[in-house]
């Protein structure tokens, strides 16, 4: 009897130390962070209902034009695991994410700032291609990342500044600082005038008016003595460690509110332009059929690539869209991972897409309101 109750024992006792040794290991791995993201198919979302304009007339037809957006996660050792037996997926690094130099924090804030941008490239290209004429001018240079332990970061300097004056010369651009900046020598008291950004946990960003920040300029090594801004050589005494982007105003007829809370990135630029121009359309821009797009715009009307293709073809063969309209250079690999009946669709240009849509069954541009010339 006393073997039967000790043999029992024994053989219960080694599973449960190995359960707890399996967990273990598996707590430990989901602990050890990785350099490493993946970016998985996230979701498409229907943009004209998100869409709110004041003082220009709108319509109410139900048309589906698509942004897609795809998930960013880093991953813990134990995720990398995981993933290797998962599909749809696309690895990539903190390098590829952020220049060297920025901390990975700042992603988030640079994914919103990317955001505001492509809303303001939407709207002056959606006015535009429906005849209004919307002056631009330059407002500042916009901090796009802030370098590690630099005279900008150690100031309080942040993604979304703006920055309009350093000491007695007005900033009117990215270049404008550049140059303003590296004629000082090092060590030199700078008053820089900067309108102070905020962004909330959604992703708006608001600008304060201008204050003063206090900060001293550091010099360069000497192989680091060259910059180019505009195709000129810069010649560089010293530096406050930011990388920037030009500022620019548009005055626009009307005030366009879109909410994409908690979606950043450029890559929905073309799908809110195209939103925006139905919108204000008379008639169905287009002809009621479901479509998706992708692809960033800029000022003047053009469509540029964006990451995560693949994983954003993915998640459009997920819905009722019978279109992709992408970057004509992503063209091939939205086709190689499309489900059964969606049509990929390349294009370039604003105008382009305009065209694919025309063509399959959309209304040429109608605007309910008659475009006028904008005040400066």
């Amino acid at each position: 009897m006393a073997i039967e109750i000790i043999k029992p024992k024994f053989h219960f006792q080694r599973p449960l130390v190995i359960v707890f040794v399996v967990l273990a290991v598996i707590f430990g791995l989901s602990r050890w962070q990785l350099s490493t993201y993946v970016i998985t198919p996230g979701t498409a979302t229907n943009v004209p209902p998100l869409i709110k304009v004041d003082a220009l007339q709108t319509n109410q037809h139900p048309d589906h034009i698509m942004l897609v957006d795809v998930y960013l996660s880093q991953l813990s050792a134990w995720g990398w695991l995981v993933s290797q037996f998962q599909s749809h997926q696309e690895f990539v690094t903190i390098n590829e994410l952020v220049q060297p130099g920025i901390s990975v924090n700042q992603l988030e804030a640079q994914g919103f700032l990317q955001m505001q941008d492509a809303k303001q490239a939407a709207e002056v290209s959606a006015l535009r291609a429906m005849g209004w004429k919307i002056p631009l001018r330059p407002s500042g240079s916009i901090i796009t990342g802030v370098f590690n332990n630099s005279p900008a970061a150690k100031a309080g300097l942040h993604v979304g500044d703006e920055v309009v004056r350093i000491n007695s010369t007005p900033i009117k651009n990215s270049c404008d600082l550049l140059l303003a900046v590296a004629k000082l020598p090092a060590k030199t008291l700078i008053s820089a005038e900067v309108k102070k950004v905020k962004i909330s946990t959604t992703g708006v960003l608001t600008w304060q008016a201008a204050s003063v920040v206090r900060l001293t300029s550091a010099g360069v090594a000497k192989n680091q003595s060259k910059d180019s801004c505009g195709g000129a050589v810069v010649s560089r005494k010293s530096y406050i460690g930011v990388s920037s982007e030009d500022g620019i105003y548009s005055s626009l007829p009307a005030k366009f509110t879109i909410d994409t809370k908690y979606i950043g990135g450029p890559s929905a630029g073309l799908a809110m332009t195209l939103s925006l121009i139905d919108k204000l359309n008379g008639a169905s821009l287009t002809g009621h059929v479901p479509i998706a797009v992708t692809g960033t715009m800029d000022l003047y009307g053009n469509v540029g690539d964006v990451g995560g293709v693949a994983e954003k073809t993915v998640a459009v063969s997920r819905t009722n869209a019978k279109y992709f309209i992408v970057p004509k250079i992503e063209v091939s690999v939205a086709r190689a991972n499309a489900g059964p009946g969606l049509q990929i669709i390349g294009v370039d240009t604003l105008q382009q897409a305009l065209a694919v849509l025309r063509h399959i069954g959309g209304s040429p541009i109608q605007p309910l309101t008659k475009p006028v010339s904008a005040k400066n």
